[in-house]
């Protein structure tokens, strides 16, 4: 499984933006990108812009390059605005289905958790982070994973974080349910889909 593996604060800086989760990032103290001209004056051309963007997405969602071209591609050919039916296909990947319904804290330990075998998708054990949750799917945790630490950490903060509309959380049972496939105004990442468009249409 491929995965970016170096200093996930690197990406950070380079956004200009916190993308990691954690309880201090490098962004706070050094706020600008990573490199020995991480402090010179940018040049900020329509590609750059254009590049950002596409960047930013690849890193939130935790997808590398080919694969996330292969969205683009399908997007691409579905009816309807191509940013934003690409943005559907990253939130409803498996692994942020399981962060953003609040059974995991961050994304790459909900995709840990889903690649650990520790998630079932109606019932039916799915080891895929890139599976794609389809409205009244039930993701739910394994009964010998409920009590795991990482399981109940983000229970713990489950009360306080916010879920958004197209899914419902039953706390007790560890149960996420899919209601419906998301909309672009319940799809809260800074991200200008439209300029990711522009880039991969040249």
């Amino acid at each position: 499984m491929a995965r970016y593996t170096g200093p996930t604060c690197k990406q950070c800086r380079r956004e200009r933006m916190r993308i990691c989760e954690k309880r201090h990032c490098a962004t706070e103290k050094r706020p600008y990108p990573p490199g020995e001209h991480g402090r010179g004056r940018i040049r900020e051309t329509e590609y750059l812009l254009q590049l950002r963007e596409k960047q930013k997405a690849r890193r939130i969602y935790g997808v590398l390059e080919r694969q996330f071209r292969n969205y683009y591609t399908k997007a691409s050919h579905q009816q309807g605005l191509t940013g934003e039916n690409l943005l559907v296909a990253l939130e409803t990947r498996l692994d942020n289905v399981v962060f953003r319904g609040g059974l995991a804290m961050t994304r790459p330990q909900a995709r840990q958790l889903v690649s650990h075998r520790h998630v079932r998708v109606n019932g039916k054990t799915v080891n895929i982070p890139s599976y794609r949750a389809e409205p009244g799917d039930v993701i739910t945790i394994k009964d010998r994973s409920a009590n795991i630490v990482p399981i109940l950490g983000a229970m713990e903060l489950a009360p306080g974080r916010i879920i958004p509309g197209w899914l419902s959380l039953d706390q007790a049972s560890r149960q996420v349910t899919v209601l419906a496939a998301p909309t672009r105004t319940q799809i809260d990442i800074p991200v200008a889909e439209q300029l990711i468009v522009e880039l991969y249409s040249k």
